[in-house]
């Protein structure tokens, strides 16, 4: 075996690496940014939507990380089509961010 591959293998051993911790980290945060305050969410679903794509336009996603960003995907949309149906509910108009409009 050469330098080469096995470097290669290291780095995308290390790419993994750092995908788990970014995921893991996503995972804990987005429930807290999303219940936000009475101004709504600290960060918008948007925003974990575009790092959770991010993650996969790296092209280094394994099957296990593809169901952790599928299953981050669903709660967002969970969380887009509660806000939904609260803002039907009590007659509000209410964005998908949980913003007043």
């Amino acid at each position: 075996m050469n330098g080469t591959n096995t470097e290669h293998r290291l780095g995308g051993h290390a790419m993994s690496h750092l995908i788990d911790q970014d995921i893991a980290h996503i995972r804990r945060v987005i429930p807290l940014s999303l219940a936000g305050d009475l101004g709504g969410p600290i960060i918008p679903a948007t925003y974990w939507r575009q790092r959770l794509h991010g993650l996969l336009d790296t092209g280094h996603v394994n099957k296990s990380q593809l169901a952790d960003i599928d299953s981050l995907l669903l709660m967002l949309d969970l969380h887009e089509l509660n806000l939904a149906a609260a803002a039907c509910a009590d007659g509000s108009r209410t964005d998908i961010e949980g913003n007043d409009t």
